[in-house]
C-alpha cells in the first residue's frame, strides 16, 4: 500500500438492504460480489451471518469464490445489551 492509496470498503450488500423494499437473494448477492471484484473493490461487507438464514447461504456460498482483488468482510456485533464485554 502506497501512501497515497485509497482503499474501498463496500457495504451495498449489507447497508445497501436497509432502504424500503429492497432485498437481495443469497445467489444475487454473490453475483454483485463478484461484479463488485471485478471493478477492484478492496472490501466487501458481505452482511451480517449470525442475523439470519439468507445471509448465512450467502456466506457458505462465498467460500467457494476466489476473489482476486477482494477481501470478503462481514458485520457484526462487538457486546449484548446488558451484558458486560468482559464476562463474554
Amino acid at each position: 500500500m502506497t501512501k497515497n492509496q485509497i482503499l474501498i470498503y463496500d457495504t451495498t450488500l449489507r447497508d445497501g438492504t436497509q432502504g424500503e423494499q429492497v432485498t437481495f437473494s443469497a445467489e444475487e448477492k454473490l453475483r454483485i460480489a463478484k461484479r463488485l471484484d471485478d471493478v477492484h473493490f478492496h472490501y466487501i461487507e458481505g452482511g451480517w451471518p449470525g442475523s439470519n438464514p439468507k445471509d448465512m447461504r450467502f456466506f457458505e456460498m462465498a467460500k467457494t469464490v476466489k476473489f482476486k482483488n477482494a477481501k470478503l468482510t462481514a458485520f457484526s456485533s462487538t457486546r449484548k445489551p446488558h451484558v458486560r464485554p468482559e464476562t463474554c
